[in-house]
């Protein structure tokens, strides 16, 4: 996938750049974290004489460092419940220290009972389930490095990510040099920035002294010890996205336009990681989209937007905790409001890279309804346009097609009624739906579907009606007789219950008939 080469298309460093965003969600860590290690990783490899491919290697492995996040997420949501809490509390531990480790873990409980019992559980969990995480981790980073065409090196650099200096990581428990370069330099950028991010920059500098020679390449450490000055700065900026894009070594990937959904894919599936009820969600929404999409006659730039948009719809689902998705009871309101949120961080994450930022709004308002009712901005039918009408009825269908915590897989048939149900209840676009249900096998008549029996045609005229058009007008631009469109306004009229342009005009905007 990855072009070496002077090229228009899509940089993939800052494609992944923004996608990285998500991971730090999933490790309950702050955005741009990732971006951050990035920039101090490759700084710090510079410092150290690599360049070229080397280089590169570091920059990409320390960008795809977290999409692991997901990997271990439905084992540790049953034991500790809060996956993405214990991934962000234990990451600055040095489990070569037994003490720190009992510490950290009573952290995630709370009250004095809280903590014995989250302690009780870290001792239950036992070494087998360090290195379950770890192994799943390294294995779906390094996948994710070769489905994106990266060199072996990077992939070489990920399974490497948890290794340490004395041989005391996993998931191969190999040491010095052996652990490839981009691996050390990565793992000492990640662990200077969350104890900068912790207690400042003495407290950075004294946990990479401290670790020298175990937890760190000794020349390494020497290196950021000389550049500290220039380096720790870094971390205090409010946002480093621009130099992150800056950073990458030269000669730049990019990524052709015909491999773009293939990356979307991949980021797709790493998200769907996040529960055994969504594996393959968002890649089996995608292929009921386009097919829908297709069967509506979109225009070929919709229809790219609109399968880009359905492989990324989910990628906020990284910041909820696995325990919420898979609760089997009713969700408390704080839960709630957490789920709500998935969609909102779906649209903040692809807003960063204007390369995104097209789909960045379908994306994120994969979870409206027509009706007002939906999330996370409740917006009105207006303001959503034919793509997101189809992605919301394809999300909705597959989901009824799929298992969840309190309710088994709805049949085919049942789940297509259902949908239907949500057209007649004013929630989801009656022609959306129908191609969702065409999309996926179902035989459904075509209709209209339009709010008061209103035809297709008269849709088209009433537009042009509401924007203040005189008959003689709209005949002139739909190419028909003035005497039809006369006949077409009076059905209007009569099926709307309504006598006025301005009152039309307002139906129109109600129900989302203008274009978007």
């Amino acid at each position: 996938m990855a072009m070496a080469v002077t090229s228009p298309d899509p940089p993939l460093g800052e494609l992944i750049c923004a996608l990285s965003l998500a991971c730090d969600l999933g490790n309950n860590f702050p955005l741009e974290k990732g971006l951050r290690n990035t920039v101090l990783a490759t700084r710090l490899g510079r410092a150290l004489g690599l360049s070229g491919d080397q280089l590169s290697h570091v920059y990409y492995v320390s960008l795809l460092r977290f999409v692991g996040c997901a990997a271990f997420a439905v084992e540790a949501a049953r034991r500790f419940g809060d996956d993405n809490a214990l991934r962000g509390a234990m990451a600055p531990v040095d489990f070569a220290r037994p003490g720190e480790v009992l510490r950290q873990a009573a952290s995630l409980g709370k009250g004095p009972m809280g903590r014995l019992r989250s302690v009780a559980r870290f001792l239950a969990a036992g070494k087998s389930f360090g290195e379950g995480l770890i192994g799943s981790d390294c294995e779906v980073m390094a996948r994710a490095a070769a489905r994106l065409g990266l060199a072996p090196a990077v992939s070489k650099g990920l399974s490497d990510a948890y290794e340490r200096w004395d041989g005391k990581g996993g998931p191969r428990g190999v040491s010095g040099e052996a652990i490839h370069v981009s691996a050390r330099l990565v793992h000492a950028a990640h662990e200077v920035e969350l104890h900068h991010r912790i207690g400042g920059p003495d407290a950075a500098l004294n946990m990479i002294r401290r670790g020298s020679g175990t937890w760190f390449d000794p020349s390494i450490v020497a290196v950021f010890e000389a550049r500290a000055p220039d380096l720790l700065p870094i971390l205090d900026l409010e946002s480093v996205w621009d130099l992150a894009l800056a950073e990458e070594p030269e000669p730049r990937l990019h990524c052709p336009p015909g491999q773009l959904d293939a990356l979307a894919c991949t980021f797709a599936d790493i998200v769907d990681l996040k529960s055994s009820y969504t594996l393959g969600h968002s890649s089996a929404v995608a292929a009921i989209a386009r097919r829908a999409g297709e069967d509506l006659a979109l225009a070929e730039s919709d229809l790219r937007e609109l399968v880009l948009a359905s492989l990324l719809h989910d990628l906020g689902r990284l910041s909820v905790p696995t325990g919420i998705w898979d609760k089997k009871g009713s969700l408390n309101a704080g839960e709630w409001e957490r789920v709500r949120l998935h969609a909102y961080y779906t649209e903040r994450v692809l807003t960063q890279s204007p390369l995104f930022a097209s789909v960045a709004r379908i994306a994120g308002l994969h979870h409206e309804r027509l009706d007002g009712r939906g999330y996370h901005r409740a917006a009105p039918a207006a303001a959503q346009p034919a793509t997101v009408r189809v992605l919301a009825a394809a999300d909705v269908y597959q989901a009824l097609t799929e298992e969840r915590p309190h309710r088994a897989a709805h049949p085919p048939e049942r789940a297509a009624e259902e949908l239907m149900c949500m057209v007649e209840a004013g929630a989801l676009d009656a022609e959306a739906a129908r191609a969702v249900c065409r999309a996926a096998g179902h035989k459904v008549k075509r209709g209209t579907g339009y709010p008061a029996g209103l035809t297709v045609r008269e849709v088209e005229v009433l537009r042009h009606l509401a924007r203040g058009l005189s008959e003689k007008e709209i005949g002139k631009a739909l190419f028909i007789a003035p005497g039809t469109v006369h006949s077409h306004v009076m059905h209007i009229y009569e099926k709307t219950g309504l006598s006025t342009r301005a009152g039309v005009a307002l139906f129109a905007m109600e129900h989302g008939l203008l274009p978007g």
